[in-house]
């Protein structure tokens, strides 16, 4: 059976028992702003000039948008999201004491590995060689980490999120470029979503604004650009654990007899295999000792630097003078630029500074770095630098080396904790990053377990948690040494940083506004250097690099055929709306019968009827009293606020008892899977929603009455369409801060009497209410759609394989929507659709 002629196609329908296989979209697939039912109404409202019958038209209809109220919609507990970063001194150090055992894990691990790839490709021949590689390292420390992110990136943060997820949804605030419009503009009305534009530049900011949101060309190059940056973070946190672990491990190669690549090879596997087993436990119970642990391991890198600079050589010091880099590639000419591949490795770890930023404030991340982190990690290379000045045949493994034998036991054990520490922190980056993706309407939906009541961002996600340790242990298998890996790894850092450097980059002309010059100043700096380490990274393709190329590609597909198909599919939706024509022909009965209870309709839709309604009036004999079509919607912005979660909406007139629910959470939100406090929530939620619209219209009706008072009084003036002028603006613009009754005409006198607001006074409504109370005796039923979604016959063969394969693939194997609570299969009622895009 077909409905709508090209556009989507439905023919069964499953009762009870179906809830796990179940298809459908989930909040990050949603409607764009479409016309309401009620748009015949806007057109009056735009002219100034009505007749006195327009205007009793206009405000004897229903409220325009009555949908809004102060409800609590979660009850997350001392939520960090959710608290005030205003901390005191002491709190703020804490703070900054914590980020060591987060944020600085793998940036404190490079010292393991950097020197060593460096001098794999230049052999050292003369002091020189030893002081240049120690400039780039120093001058690429303070480059990209410290003057970047610290004094720049940090502060282009999404409501205190980072990462580059966090820079799309921002600008995705400021203009319209997501390909997934689900913005409205009641949105705009969340206290964390408004905008706040700076005046200076605003022309030339509004210009790339209008240029975003006009070509879609631009947009699709920009989500590309974000989907790409985010692959290479998931290639991050498959590159990292085995880096790490596989550095620390080999340090066992000269200081036990025998111990050879096959035992580096399985000691890293069983260090591997051990940390993934203990992700679904989550990091709570484990990351007390995180920061101490870390802490512990920078000391050690500082002391065991100044002893080294001290024993061997204090003349490293020179290598402050940047002459030395010019020194360095003269002498070295093409090794020196293959040798910026390990030079790189220096930084890997730098952009979890901006993607943990959630966790923690900028002022905590800057001074942890800036007076510890920097100093110990500046101490660390020019103490292995003075080592080699001495022994420059022991580069292989000079950190070991040059560590007093006395300390090698202690320095390996922490070292080797420190390894676990930075790819821990690594996986739960991977982590936050799938969920944000997800939520965002870009990469398919998947189990996510909560492992922390108290922190938000603690999260666990099985597929991608195996999937990373699979990864992990087929390149340690495969590559067997450090040196490769440290290919492909400089490879997916630098990938990232450039694409934050482009992202900050929009940021600073869209929504800081900032002078052209020092705009541009920020790409030509610090993108120029990136792109220097990217053309000497790239060269080591056919040596490991093509490995991060590979992953960020099969993610990069993925995602961007899940955003694809989930456009497709709600453009289908929004074609096959059914019309308010067809809904009052049917009558309040809907052509069928009404019968008790409440018909909870999940759809992707913020606006018009969807099809599936059709779908179950074509194919059940009856229809529950009261349906509500519930959108679980994700908008741009980390927290939506308790009080500002639902929106609410009448569908039809008031005799049909159908209403929209629309759910807005942010990429960092949790939902709730209680079915049973949906239910509650949802029906207090809806009285209240009907007692503010019986207060709206009984406003109207007051204005109405004296309007007409005043043309009474004064005739001469009832032609002037002046007087009218004043009703453009929304009667209930802001509901949230004042109540009904506190309205007063410019005359003084209360435009809504005390008596006005009186149930007692609106039977409709007390009617109303009794029918929804008996509905909810009756129960809740849950209607959603078992959907395939399909290419036309006239499609391109590439959409088709697109499509009707790779996306059907996706749908099929991955997790159920956002809808999906712990309802009982009795309660669940599932229609067939198929989807022709």
């Amino acid at each position: 059976m077909e409905q709508g002629g090209d556009g989507i196609e439905g023919s069964s329908v499953r009762l009870g028992g179906g809830g796990s296989d179940s298809r459908w979209v989930d909040g990050s697939e949603v409607d764009s702003e479409s016309l309401p039912p009620w748009s015949q109404f806007d057109e009056d409202e735009r002219g100034m000039g009505e007749e006195v019958g327009g205007l009793r038209r206009r405000l004897s209809k229903k409220p325009r948008r009555v949908d809004s109220f102060d409800v609590e919609a979660m009850d997350i507990a001392d939520s960090p999201s959710h608290r005030s970063k205003d901390l005191s001194v002491l709190g703020t150090l804490a703070l900054a004491f914590q980020t060591l055992g987060v944020v600085y894990g793998d940036l404190g691990t490079s010292p393991l590995y950097v020197f060593s790839d460096v001098f794999s490709k230049v052999t050292i021949k003369s002091e020189v060689d030893v002081l240049g590689a120690l400039s780039v390292v120093i001058y690429t420390i303070s480059l990209l980490p410290l003057a970047k992110y610290i004094f720049i990136v940090l502060k282009a943060n999404d409501s205190g999120e980072g990462g580059t997820f966090a820079l799309y949804s921002l600008i995705c605030r400021y203009a319209k470029v997501n390909r997934l419009p689900n913005q409205q503009r009641a949105d705009k009305n969340i206290s964390s979503f408004r905008l706040k534009l700076p005046t200076p530049e605003l022309e030339r900011a509004l210009n790339i604004k209008e240029m975003l949101e006009r070509r879609s060309s631009l947009k699709t190059l920009l989500l590309l650009l974000v989907l790409m940056g985010t692959s290479m973070v998931i290639g991050d946190g498959i590159l990292t654990p085995a880096m790490s672990v596989m550095s620390a491990v080999s340090g066992l190669q000269g200081e036990i007899t025998g111990f050879g690549t096959d035992a580096v090879v399985l000691v890293s596997i069983v260090i591997l295999l051990a940390l993934f087993s203990i992700q679904r436990f989550g990091t709570s119970k484990v990351s007390i000792m995180f920061a101490p642990a870390l802490a512990l391991w920078f000391f050690s890198l500082g002391s065991i630097g100044l002893y080294n600079m001290i024993t061997y050589d204090i003349t490293v010091l020179r290598a402050f003078n940047p002459a030395y880099i010019y020194f360095f590639f003269k002498r070295n000419s093409r090794k020196a630029w293959s040798a910026l591949g390990g030079c790189v490795l220096c930084i890997t770890g730098a952009e979890a500074m901006f993607a943990d930023l959630g966790h923690f404030s900028v002022i905590s991340i800057q001074i942890a770095f800036t007076f510890v982190v920097f100093p110990c990690l500046l101490l660390a290379y020019m103490g292995q630098a003075a080592f080699l000045m001495k022994y420059p045949d022991l580069a292989e493994r000079v950190f070991y080396d040059s560590v007093p034998d006395i300390l090698f036991w202690p320095v390996f054990v922490i070292a080797t904790l420190a390894a676990m520490i930075a790819s821990q922190a690594m996986i739960s980056a991977t982590f936050s990053c799938v969920k944000q993706s997800m939520a965002l309407g870009c990469f398919p939906r998947l189990k996510i377990v909560h492992t922390s009541k108290k922190f938000i961002g603690q999260i666990y996600i099985p597929v991608i948690n195996w999937f990373l340790m699979i990864m992990c242990i087929v390149v340690v298998a495969s590559f067997r040494n450090t040196t490769d890996i440290a290919n492909a790894y400089g490879i997916a850092e630098v990938g990232v940083m450039l694409v934050t450097t482009t992202l900050v980059t929009l940021v600073m002309l869209l929504i800081w506004q900032k002078n052209l010059f020092l705009a541009l100043c920020f790409p030509a700096i610090f993108g120029t250097v990136e792109l220097i380490y990217l053309s000497a990274v790239l060269t080591k393709i056919l040596e490991g690099g093509w490995l991060p190329l590979v992953f960020a590609s099969f993610f990069l597909c993925v995602m961007y055929t899940w955003n694809y198909g989930s456009v497709l599919k709600y453009q289908s939706e929004i074609r096959e709306t059914i019309s308010m024509d067809f809904m009052n022909d049917l009558g309040s009965t809907l052509g069928t019968i009404r019968v008790p209870g409440i018909g909870l309709l999940y759809n992707e839709l913020v606006q018009g009827i969807p099809s599936i309604f059709g779908q179950l009036l074509l194919s059940l004999p009856a229809i529950h009293s009261t349906i509500v079509f519930v959108c679980i919607k994700y908008v741009p912005i980390p927290i939506v606020p308790q009080e500002e979660r639902f929106l609410f909406r009448r569908v039809c007139p008031k005799d049909y008892h159908m209403f929209r629910c629309i759910a807005r959470y942010g990429y960092k939100d949790m939902r709730k899977e209680n079915h049973h406090a949906f239910e509650m929530l949802l029906v207090e939620s809806l009285e209240k929603f009907l007692r503010r619209e019986a207060q709206d219209l009984a406003l109207e009706k007051s204005v109405v009455d004296m309007e007409f008072e005043n043309e009474s009084v004064s005739s001469s003036d009832s032609g002037n369409r002046s007087d009218f002028g004043e009703l453009q603006i929304p009667l209930l613009s802001d509901t949230r801060n004042k109540e009904i009754g506190s309205f007063v005409s410019q005359q003084g006198v209360p435009i809504l009497p005390s008596s006005l607001m009186s149930s007692d006074e609106d039977p409709s409504l007390e009617y109303e209410l009794a029918a929804l109370r008996e509905a909810m005796d009756s129960g809740f039923t849950y209607l959603l759609a078992h959907g395939d979604v399909r290419a036309k016959k006239e499609s391109w063969f590439i959409k088709k394989l697109v499509i009707n394969y790779f996306y059907a693939f996706l749908r099929r194997n991955c997790r159920a929507g956002a809808a999906n609570m712990s309802v009982p299969h009795m309660n669940i009622m599932q229609v067939g659709m198929t989807y022709m895009v």
